[in-house]
């Protein structure tokens, strides 16, 4: 008989429950503030409970044991969980984008509209900081988010050829198949955007806006 498999999520009472051992005074409402404060942003069912895995818990332990042996204040320690979260290159909460970003949700929510802001379940990968900033710098060309779909289009037709091209690893069903996959699909990726690269500073070249000619003063 096969052994149960392990919890995906836990309510909030049976994070207390876990914790309690280590951190008597934990209750409901101290999770509610650090929650309100920023420091965890536990995922949410479709009634609104809220749902913590293995990670949010971890949190947790870090955050109240920061606080009762180290007696850092919760800014200290919520500026500490995201500098290592940077530093890590994980997932992203949406505060911690736009913070991260500078834009404001109305701003984000638009982004996502148009496809060029994407997320998995309630995070956001690191590389959408970049990409944000970016967006925001062609808004001041006059760039709208609107005007950018069809890179959108475009990102979305490279990434099919290269599932395309992976497709035959992953039909190996072999141990490792999948890491396979996904190393040559970055290797793929990588070349397929100094391809489109390339192809940009070519077709700019040609309609008249060639680079700075070489060895000149940059004026």
């Amino acid at each position: 008989m096969s052994a149960e498999p392990a919890r995906a999520y836990f309510g909030i009472g049976e994070v207390i429950a876990q914790l309690r051992a280590e951190f008597p005074d934990i209750s409901v409402s101290k999770i509610r503030f650090l929650e309100a404060e920023g420091l965890i942003q536990p995922a949410r069912s479709s009634s609104g409970y809220r749902k913590f895995g293995p990670a949010d818990v971890e949190r947790l332990r870090y955050i109240l044991t920061a606080q009762r042996d180290r007696y850092l204040p919760l800014r200290v320690i919520k500026d500490q969980l995201e500098a290592d979260q940077a530093q890590s290159g994980s997932p992203l909460t949406r505060s911690q984008l736009l913070d991260a970003a500078g834009i404001d949700e109305r701003s984000l929510a638009e982004l996502e509209e148009f496809g060029l802001v994407l997320r998995s379940g309630r995070q956001y990968p690191p590389e959408a900081v970049e990409a944000v900033r970016a967006i925001m710098a062609l808004g001041r060309y006059g760039v709208q988010a609107r005007h950018l779909r069809v890179l959108r289009a475009s990102a979305d037709r490279e990434t099919a050829l290269i599932e395309q091209v992976v497709a035959p690893i992953l039909r190996q069903r072999s141990p490792g198949a999948r890491d396979r996959a996904a190393t040559s699909a970055r290797d793929i990726a990588s070349l397929v955007l100094t391809v489109h690269a390339a192809l940009i500073e070519m077709t700019l070249a040609d309609a008249g806006f060639a680079g700075r000619e070489p060895g000149g003063n940059g004026r």
